[in-house]
């Protein structure tokens, strides 16, 4: 049975708030990105001991640590860098979650080099391809190493990442995406399947990357892209969210589907709905579930 989770500082910055609004919404899971103004992975120790009271009180588990580990430039410094991915993975052992969330990178050209390969594409009368540009390329060996090197230590705690597909990095695209899964090669580094990125980054969400991906797909955050660029509710955008439901629940998906819907606000590190906007869509994806029976926890 698939379990529903939320980014819930989506709703307020208070964890009280936070909890109301999901016992509200029947959602018994949470994706723990923040609380009180900080991010999950600069809550203090004592900060956790009460967020760990205050969830287990609520009968809420944390099925994901939203961290930000891999939303920084490759050429950044990765031992302070893996130092606070060692916090995430303690966050996570300590709350109990399975899994943190990750990104791949900022290639510090990426802008540049996209807007050159696209110059040249025009030039050329070639459409782009979606494979790996050249410009991006020169930091694939840099990315793979980092990549490997978080994930041999997830391993060893026991802890599985889980890669998001997000604008602007490195592993944004069907192609990328796939190079580095299929590179790295280790079971502790799964894939999300965020529709909504894929429709940012001018890539078709479905089928084409649930296809690619579907060997490493893990995880899967729920938020919708209409054609004029506006984040909405589940099914009112074009990544065909009823086909999407449709399609897990033939192949078998027994993981968490985390409510992550941007409705007022979508920052670099965080977003934000409001309560009445994440209660939106929170009943618009249940209301999805509903119509094709696909029971839910």
């Amino acid at each position: 049975m698939i379990r529903l989770s939320a980014f819930a500082d989506e709703i307020s910055p208070d964890l009280g708030e936070q909890i109301a609004v999901l016992q509200e919404e029947q959602i018994h899971f949470i994706d723990l990105r923040g609380a009180w103004n900080s991010n999950v992975l600069d809550l203090s120790d004592q900060q956790l001991h009460e967020v760990k009271q205050a969830l287990e009180t609520a009968g809420i588990g944390v099925a994901a640590i939203g961290s930000p580990i891999g939303k920084v430039p490759i050429t950044g410094n990765f031992v302070e860098h893996m130092q606070r991915f060692e916090r995430a993975l303690y966050v996570a052992e300590y709350l109990g979650s399975p899994y943190v969330r990750i990104f791949s990178f900022y290639p510090p050209t990426l802008g540049e080099a996209l807007h050159q390969d696209q110059h040249k594409s025009q030039e050329s009368g070639n459409p782009l391809s979606g494979e790996t540009e050249p410009g991006i390329d020169a930091y694939r060996a840099d990315v793979l190493q980092r990549l490997a090197a978080l994930t041999e230590k997830a391993a060893k705690a026991g802890i599985t990442l889980v890669h998001e597909n997000e604008k602007m990095i490195y592993g944004d695209t069907i192609a990328r995406n796939v190079d580095l899964l299929q590179s790295v090669n280790h079971p502790r580094l799964r894939a999300v399947f965020d529709p909504a990125n894929y429709l940012e980054c001018q890539q078709v969400p479905y089928p084409q990357a649930y296809d690619a991906i579907k060997p490493w797909l893990e995880y899967v955050h729920v938020k919708d892209v209409n054609a004029q660029g506006t984040l909405v509710v589940a099914g009112e955008g074009e990544a065909r969210w009823p086909d999407i439901l449709q399609r897990l629940r033939s192949d078998g998906y027994d993981g968490f589907l985390s409510l992550e819907p941007h409705l007022a606000a979508a920052g670099q590190f965080q977003g934000f709905s409001g309560a009445d906007r994440f209660r939106q869509a929170s009943q618009a994806l249940q209301r999805l579930l509903r119509e094709i029976n696909w029971e839910y926890a």
